[in-house]
């Protein structure tokens, strides 16, 4: 521990040297774009990393596998935190849930409170028509659309996912919606309890489904809304595949349920002393896994596996959307200069680990998510490649302001995911799950293709800074245990790697948190139009 200690103080030595530097001299010059590309944001809610056909021939996504091949496949890519608000934050703005103060579900920022421009408002600045169409995320207090002038949500204006002059699937589709709730009305919160997960053939038209809306909205907007004298900056984004699990019936059939494999699981019952143990203890945590549990232990091989594949229907049924989407781009000549962005906010545990869903934790199926980059901005020496540097929802900001033009932020801590930068390791942390973020001491995960180092300390961060106990490690030796089923944290024949690895996230951690940011940016919202009905 003293070892740990002393390398800890050596890395905050070499920060206090690095930020007498000038960091507009760090951030290098910009990019110059003779002609702004059209920027296409795709992204879709809890899909596994895994969940591509170029990665998992059983799944079937041939629109998502064309761009991958066509452009580049970051196949060790992170997200910043395994849920739904800090990670959308943390894309959005380019910048950690640590550095945001944005932990967890339950957080969120005011317009006023901001500490970085968001991804719209900084392509609206740069004379971007800007339309979103589906989940931000951005929650309470309601927030304006922070840069859309166009906008649609797949949500009822009476949830936590308003934005200020949004168009709404209540106020557009009252009847289709209420049919939609109708069907997944016992699949709980979130449509993540046990009948969620279950699922069924959907009864009800595509159409009336939040994610069938936000496609008609985005589609007809592509119709006639587009305006032809200024760059485009499109952002679609999806909730499925995450739970519930009621599929239209034609991308069940694309599935054959025999093909699909049952869920490995570890070789022993309960989990042994992980982040994931800790985070169980927790009474905030929850009656869900227990209740996943116990109904998955009861069910045959063949039951389980028709949530696996009722899953990957999901994710086919978006990429035929997006599929329709990328037709019309084409046909409006949007994409002869375009750069093409697809990812997930996280991935989905989909009942490793001994019948877990959901996400709440650092292990890969949870944290590491799909990303491609395509399209003509892409260098041609790049297209149809397989990127295994490590790679962060971070990286997005800095990589699209370069591709447009504008010189990044110096207090963003991304990369440029077109140059040839690199990291030694990918971050991610986690705070405890869906309230009261600051109750649970924070987890940190660094992580390359070979190894991720887990540091965490169990319990309440109140209680961690009173005591100053000794934090808790987790290793895993990926290549050879993809399944992180097997911690090495204790086994001194990887006492040089722990070592190492800790090292590494301490200086990233203390970079990161010296190079800002400092106080919240100047924004103010502006006018938004709902989609044109046609």
């Amino acid at each position: 521990m003293r070892q740990f200690f002393a390398r800890f103080f050596l890395a905050l030595l070499a920060v206090l040297l690095l930020s007498g530097l000038n960091r507009s001299a760090l951030a290098g010059p910009a990019k110059a774009a003779a002609t702004p590309p059209n920027i296409i944001f795709f992204m879709t809610d809890q899909q596994r990393w895994d969940c591509l056909g170029t990665v998992n021939p059983l799944i079937k996504t041939p629109n998502l596998d064309r761009l991958a091949r066509e452009g580049v496949h970051f196949r060790q890519a992170v997200c910043q935190a395994p849920m739904c608000v800090p990670s959308r934050y943390a894309m959005m703005l380019g910048l950690y849930p640590s550095q945001s103060g944005v932990y967890a579900n339950s957080d969120s920022l005011p317009d006023s409170a901001l500490p970085a421009l968001p991804l719209p408002e900084i392509l609206r600045r740069a004379g971007y028509q800007t339309a979103g169409f589906g989940k931000t995320h951005w929650r309470e207090p309601i927030p304006s659309t922070r840069g859309f002038e166009v906008r649609a949500i797949g949500e009822p204006r009476d949830t936590v996912n308003y934005e200020s002059g949004a168009l709404m699937i209540d106020q557009d589709n009252p009847e289709g919606f209420k049919r939609y709730l109708d069907e997944v009305e016992n699949f709980g919160p979130g449509e993540e309890g046990v009948e969620g997960y279950i699922g069924m053939t959907s009864k009800v038209p595509a159409a009336d489904h939040r994610d069938g809306w936000v496609a008609g909205q985005c589609l007809t907007f592509l119709d006639h809304g587009v305006d032809p004298k200024h760059p485009l900056f499109l952002y679609v984004s999806f909730l499925k595949p995450h739970a519930g699990m009621n599929v239209p019936g034609e991308f069940e059939k694309l599935y054959d349920i025999n093909t699909i494999p049952d869920v490995a699981q570890p070789p022993w019952e309960h989990e042994p002393v992980t982040h994931l143990a800790a985070y169980d203890a927790d009474p905030q945590a929850g009656t869900r896994y227990p209740e996943w549990r116990a109904a998955w232990e009861k069910m045959t091989p063949m039951e389980r596996r028709r949530t696996t594949l009722r899953y990957y229907a999901n994710c086919s049924w978006l990429d035929s959307y997006f599929g329709q989407m990328l037709d019309k781009l084409k046909a409006l000549g949007r994409l002869d200069n375009a750069l093409i962005v697809f990812t997930a906010d996280h991935g989905e545990m989909m009942g490793e680990r001994n019948f877990r869903f959901s996400k709440y934790c650092l292990f890969d199926s949870s944290v590491r998510v799909p990303l491609i980059l395509s399209g003509s901005v892409v260098p041609k020496s790049l297209q149809g490649t397989i990127d295994d540097r490590p790679a962060e929802h971070i990286d997005l900001v800095p990589t699209i302001m370069r591709a447009v033009g504008i010189k990044a932020d110096p207090i963003l801590p991304g990369l440029d995911l077109l140059s040839p930068h690199q990291r030694t390791g990918s971050f991610s942390e986690f705070h405890g799950g869906v309230s009261d973020p600051y109750k649970l001491a924070p987890t940190y995960m660094w992580r390359n293709a070979s190894w991720k180092l887990i540091l965490f300390i169990p319990g309440k961060l109140a209680d961690a800074a009173a005591d100053n106990p000794l934090v808790k490690g987790e290793l895993y030796h990926l290549t050879e245990d993809p399944h992180e089923w097997h911690n090495l944290y204790q086994d001194d024949r990887y006492a040089d790697v722990r070592e190492q690895m800790k090292t590494e996230l301490l200086m990233h951690l203390a970079c990161v948190w010296a190079q800002g940011p400092h106080v919240p940016v100047k924004f103010s919202p502006v006018s938004v139009q709902a989609p044109a009905k046609h």
